[in-house]
């Protein structure tokens, strides 16, 4: 999979910040990370939380379409019996 160069990671941020030049050998040069098992292990995970989000963001909406049919089902009601 080829990696996207418009993002910037934290784990990238983290390299540099921890050493300038780890982060220059394995952008830059290509060099692979001592443990990469790690980096895969991160990403797993990141990848895990995102699809959390985007499913709760999901069920967020759902509920806010649920209240909001549960608002007109109520006010139509209203209307029925006390609206003439």
């Amino acid at each position: 999979m080829a990696k996207d160069r418009s993002l910037v990671r934290a784990s990238d941020i983290g390299t540099w910040t921890y050493c300038h030049r780890a982060w220059w050998l394995a952008q830059v040069k290509g060099i692979p990370h001592r443990r990469p098992e790690s980096l895969e292990a991160g990403e797993l995970a990141h990848t895990a939380h995102g699809q959390q989000v985007r499913r709760s963001q999901h069920l967020r909406t759902a509920g806010l379409i649920l209240v909001a049919m549960a608002a007109l089902i109520l006010a139509a009601g209203w209307l029925i019996l006390w609206g003439g």
